[in-house]
């Protein structure tokens, strides 16, 4: 017989010398990036209940003033003092719509060609002049709009209200421009101006789309169109929107090329060819040279401008929210 071979198990000796320590050290980097991640948040938080409080506070005058007729009039007149800021809530809104109807499809369609379709070398050179774009600054598109575009887009708004006139509600949407300076103008400048920054967030988003859901819509037979409408739209549908409403809000906001542009009319109007103007063109164009009451309304008026951004963002993230939830429901299908 033949001796069965043994194994010689020696016991396990201690753990080596630091294995506790490096544990330890790692919990306390845990937990210190746990807190310094809190109070970032916090922070950011805080400062925007400061930045509330604070301007609220400021605005206190113009709001017991007028009340609930600072968003429901139209009028503006420092000199006697009436501040009804409906008319520029009213060309903030007309001006941002005007600017994403325009500024949406184009981005989309720029990251779904940079993302899918383009050559390396065009795509780089692509991204790097989106880039390019987004750091121009704002003052630079509204004196381009001012000297350039609105003189020439004049011809373009006479042509179209001539071709529109006998139609009933066009005529009033589009009617006989007095200058090139207008709500459209206005928002074709914002939607040059956020183009930039929608197309970079929507590409990026387009980027995470794992490959394999493409190629597996092209694998069932799908056209390349059919591939993006079923698997990289549904995938990207939260991102899409976050990069939109961030086109949003920047459009909202915007100062010096809208104030540039718009005419600086106070009056509520749906004639998207005539002069008007926005809740933070008049901010710039008249903080400088107010006080008392009408400093008060324009500080109101920007405490109304936060809120609406606030609003816009939570519908945002509730329209993202339901979404995201639906989408497994759609993949069970």
């Amino acid at each position: 017989m033949t001796a069965t071979p043994t194994l010689d198990v020696k016991p396990a000796g201690p753990p080596p010398a630091g294995f506790g320590l490096d544990g330890n050290r790692r919990q306390l980097a845990d937990r210190a990036f746990r807190v310094a991640a809190l109070a970032s948040g916090l922070s950011v938080l805080a400062i925007l209940v400061l930045i509330a409080v604070s301007t609220t506070q400021k605005a206190a005058p113009a709001f017991r003033h007028d009340g609930i007729r600072f968003i429901t009039e139209s009028r503006w007149a420092p000199n006697v003092d009436i501040y009804g800021a409906l008319a520029f809530i009213s060309g903030t809104m007309i001006v941002s719509a005007i600017a994403l109807a325009f500024a949406v499809p184009i981005s989309i369609g720029i990251a779904l060609f940079l993302s899918e379709l383009a050559p390396r070398r065009l795509r780089l050179i692509t991204i790097y002049v989106i880039d390019m774009l987004a750091a121009v600054p704002s003052v630079v598109f509204g004196l381009w709009g001012l000297i350039v575009l609105a003189p020439w887009i004049v011809k373009i708004y006479d042509w179209i209200a001539d071709k529109v006139d006998p139609v009933p509600v066009l005529n009033v949407l589009f009617g006989k421009p007095v200058n090139g300076r207008s709500f459209f103008t206005a928002g074709l400048i914002l939607a040059l101006m956020i183009t930039p920054i929608i197309t970079s967030l929507t590409r990026e988003v387009f980027d995470t789309v794992p490959p394999g859901q493409k190629e597996a819509a092209l694998a069932l037979g799908a056209t390349r169109w059919e591939m993006i409408r079923g698997a990289i739209f549904p995938h990207s549908r939260s991102g899409m929107i976050g990069a939109v409403m961030l086109g949003l809000g920047r459009a909202m906001g915007e100062t010096i090329a809208a104030a540039l542009v718009i005419g600086s009319s106070a009056r509520l109007t749906l004639h998207l060819f005539s002069s008007g103007d926005a809740m933070a063109a008049v901010i710039a164009n008249q903080f400088g040279e107010s006080g008392g009451l009408q400093r008060s309304a324009l500080v109101a008026m920007g405490v109304v401008l936060f809120g609406m951004t606030i609003v816009v963002n939570m519908v945002a993230r509730a329209i993202a929210g339901k979404s995201l939830d639906a989408a497994p429901v759609r993949g069970r299908r």
